[in-house]
């Protein structure tokens, strides 16, 4: 028997915690669990307004966790670029797309599914190709990954 891979186990817990994240805050507070939404709450007026006690606990956890686990097990090997505008410029793109999408994966991807919204079914199934065909390209077309 093959052993699995320490990453594959951790994206399972990743994926689990974020699963338990999103139903007790839509069983506890009657919310969807939309990452985006819950930030960008924090810089204009949304539409449905959420209170400190639901936005401060989710954005500490957000920034939180991955420095708890950078402390405990040191930062992971990675092929990010170190081109500060080119990361600028693709977080300024993907907080645009949340924006057209009218979300993002935890959004659609997580709740949205398991609600089976249509629109969230097709936002996840367009940002999923979006990304496999810009890495097919990245990767056998312009040869950079």
């Amino acid at each position: 028997m093959t052993a699995i891979p320490l990453d594959w186990l951790t994206g399972l817990a990743g994926g689990l915690m974020i699963g338990l994240a999103a139903a007790l805050l839509l069983l506890g507070n009657g919310r969807v669990m939309g990452a985006s939404g819950i930030l960008g709450s924090l810089v204009e007026k949304p539409a449905e307004p959420r209170t400190w006690r639901e936005t401060l606990p989710f954005v500490a956890a957000l920034i939180g966790a991955p420095a708890l686990v950078v402390a405990l097990r040191g930062a992971p090997d990675t092929h990010v670029t170190g081109d500060t505008g080119l990361l600028l410029l693709a977080g300024l793109l993907v907080g645009v797309g949340t924006r057209l999408a009218n979300g993002c994966t935890s959004g659609h991807g997580v709740v949205g599914m398991a609600r089976l919204s249509p629109r969230s079914i097709v936002a996840t199934l367009t940002f999923l190709g979006a990304g496999f065909v810009v890495l097919f390209l990245a990767r056998h077309v312009m040869g950079v990954i």
